[in-house]
């Protein structure tokens, strides 16, 4: 009944969201969804898609107007078709296969004429050696989360051309935040790679990826990639050393290769087979981007202060 109930009065709110600010739809609205809403509620009407019924308290009191649809469920998509030309998909690919079929269905009622910001992965790469890319390398993805972020980024592109929509693709590495440190592994005790066998890994403040969001929303050239990454030049070890310092923890032992592919999971082993550098002078170029927490440096030591008050 509690669905039932929210969608008989989606056309009440759909009517009331005609008068006054544009309209903005959300697909995905999980941590970074929230944290975007702070951002855009006050300029938009903001339509958040969720599968939860019990999450929509939450999102009206983040400032958002919920809508119960799944995107692996078409039947649920119709009443988004005409509900906004100002989207943002934040929605991962669904756990199997080669293709995003969530992807896909959404394409299928998007409107024309649209401005949408696709949140993918820097997974799309694969492995780069530690060599500092920009927007322009080819992808070649290594697993299959990869490639169907890679096919999702085709069919958007397709989609864009064929109604004549504005794109921006954000291409992210690891996201933290203060609740979003690997704290559960450090006190796990769980390795790290030898320092001469790790791998470059990128990073990006959750409340900076928000404001990058909001950037290309408003500022992205048509069809453009841009790297969703801050000033860091890490590895992952170093990522994990200096979490550990600023909370007091025991540093991560370290493995060779070798050793440790018998010690941690194979999702983490795949992370730990990937290197590269992504290259981030393109969102301040373009997008005028101006970093929060330029390095995890820097945000680590916000987190350190604030969890001492």
């Amino acid at each position: 009944m509690e669905i039932k109930t929210e969608n008989k009065n989606f056309s009440d709110r759909f009517a009331a969201a005609r008068i006054g600010k544009p309209r903005l739809l959300i697909l995905g609205c999980g941590d970074v969804g929230m944290r975007l809403l702070p951002l855009l509620r006050e300029r938009f009407r903001v339509f958040a898609v969720t599968t939860q019924t019990g999450k929509q308290d939450a999102l009206r009191a983040a400032g958002a107007i919920p809508i119960i649809a799944n995107l692996d469920e078409p039947a649920t998509l119709a009443r988004l078709a005409r509900l906004t030309t100002n989207i943002i998909h934040l929605a991962p690919p669904q756990a199997n296969g080669s293709i995003d079929r969530r992807t896909r269905n959404l394409t299928a009622i998007l409107p024309d004429h649209a401005t949408l910001v696709y949140v993918s992965t820097s997974g799309v790469y694969g492995d780069c050696c530690g060599e500092l890319i920009n927007e322009t390398r080819t992808v070649r993805p290594h697993n299959p989360r990869a490639t169907r972020r890679v096919d999702a980024e085709q069919v958007l592109r397709k989609w864009a051309k064929r109604s004549q929509s504005r794109l921006g693709i954000l291409r992210v590495p690891g996201i933290y935040a203060a609740n979003r440190l690997p704290l559960e592994r450090l006190n796990k005790g769980l390795p790290a790679l030898l320092a001469e066998e790790d791998v470059y890994t990128n990073h990006v403040h959750a409340d900076d990826l928000a404001r990058i969001i909001v950037a290309t929303l408003f500022h992205a050239q048509s069809g453009r990639i841009y790297h969703a990454v801050d000033d860091s030049d890490m590895k992952m070890g170093a990522y994990f050393d200096a979490v550990a310092d600023a909370f007091d923890l025991p540093r991560p032992p370290r493995l060779p290769r070798e050793q440790l592919q018998h010690e941690v999971s194979p999702v983490m082993l795949s992370f730990m087979s990937e290197s590269r550098r992504l290259d981030n002078q393109r969102i301040k170029a373009e997008l005028g981007v101006r970093l929060q927490h330029p390095t995890v440096a820097d945000a680590l030591q916000k987190i350190g202060k604030l969890s001492l008050k």
